[in-house]
């Protein structure tokens, strides 16, 4: 089982710790990634069982990662396990951790039913991510949250026209545009004005941000839609590509973005199957004062 963890902090690497001295307990060999290994020996010399990723251990051995850390920590995990079929299973020490699963105070049981393999596997959609200059391919990538493109330069609006499925939509100028999946609806594009998507279903937002338009609302399409951004010719500087604030591209004036859903999805293990309302409620710390629940006998569709 790979661990993922911030090593940087020290509740974090305490946690590895705990987490590694557990799974070598079980029988299970803990895998940790090259860049942390130093940092977890040198909090515990004796955990010499650890292998570390890429050298004794392959990618497609792994059965389970283990992310410990809040969503910026899962989404690292989520590109470091990308076209791995084991699922990320997060344990939030971080702030809202929306992705995560369960949180440190649980860390010894969740590990227990993980080693039982106690838990439920839950795909979430990504998008596939290209960027193109005339006809020429420059860049391709993938996002599990959003793609964003945004303007490089603080003082410069940057100038764009979105297109829908082959049709152009709208240009505006605008400080950027989100492309969104459903996970993602709760991150960047909730902060920018969009709605929040239940994550069973399967759509794409876009949501502009702080857009000089007399029409720019956020959307919502199928996942068979394609989006494209375009960069236009009048804006003066260039875009940036920001794919779950993590890998970035540069945007010259004529560059498209274009967005549509991968074949390739997250896989999230899950130990908790309660409504998605109770997860957004406790994330969000949203207030219920006064909801009386439904009357005797009365299922939830009435």
């Amino acid at each position: 089982m790979l661990v993922v963890a911030h090593t940087g902090r020290q509740d974090s690497l305490d946690s590895a710790v705990k987490v590694s001295r557990q799974l070598i307990a079980a029988g299970v060999t803990p895998v940790i990634k090259p860049d942390e290994y130093a940092d977890v020996l040198a909090q515990a010399p004796d955990l010499t069982a650890i292998k570390v990723l890429g050298d004794a251990i392959d990618i497609g051995e792994l059965e389970l990662v283990i992310v410990l850390g809040g969503d910026g920590t899962i989404l690292r995990a989520a590109e470091l396990a990308r076209g791995s079929s084991a699922p990320l299973l997060g344990v939030n020490l971080g702030h809202v951790g929306f992705l995560a699963e369960s949180e440190r105070d649980n860390l010894t049981e969740t590990v227990r039913r993980a080693l039982a393999r106690d838990y439920l596997v839950e795909e979430r959609m990504t998008l596939s991510v290209r960027v193109k200059v005339e006809s020429q391919v420059i860049y391709e990538t993938w996002a599990l949250n959003e793609a964003t493109v945004e303007k490089a330069s603080r003082e410069r609006m940057l100038e764009v026209v979105i297109e829908v499925d082959g049709r152009p939509l709208s240009s505006f100028g605008c400080d950027g545009v989100v492309m969104s999946t459903p996970t993602g609806s709760t991150a960047y594009a909730f902060s920018a004005g969009g709605p929040v998507v239940w994550p069973s279903l399967d759509a794409m937002l876009l949501v502009p941000l702080s857009p000089h338009a007399l029409f720019g609302r956020p959307l919502v399409v199928g996942p068979e839609s394609v989006f494209a951004v375009e960069v236009l010719q009048r804006t003066q500087g260039i875009g940036v590509l920001w794919c779950d604030g993590r890998r970035s591209k540069d945007l010259p004036p004529g560059a498209r973005v274009i967005v549509r859903r991968s074949p390739v999805p997250v896989r999230l293990a899950r130990l908790h199957q309660g409504p998605f309302t109770d997860r957004l409620v406790g994330k969000f710390n949203l207030p219920t004062n006064g909801w009386r629940g439904p009357a005797d006998g009365e299922g939830p569709s009435q």
